[in-house]
């Protein structure tokens, strides 16, 4: 469970890569977070139940010129 204050969002909340990072890993390009969500640097997150979730960033700043 979340020791954090506020509670850390739930692996199936709307807002769960809101909650805090327990462990990251820069050079490999993913974080876990303290609900057991992996999220990607490319924005594509592994939930805990074995689901992915495809990333989800918006198109590059220069594409939208």
């Amino acid at each position: 469970m979340c020791q954090h204050q506020p509670v850390c969002p739930s692996a199936d909340a709307i807002d769960h890569d809101a909650a805090k990072v327990v462990a990251s890993f820069p050079e490999q390009g993913w974080s876990l977070l303290c609900n057991g969500v992996i999220v990607f640097e490319d924005t594509g997150e592994l939930l805990p139940d074995g689901s992915s979730i495809a990333p989800h960033r918006g198109p590059a700043v220069h594409a939208m010129a």
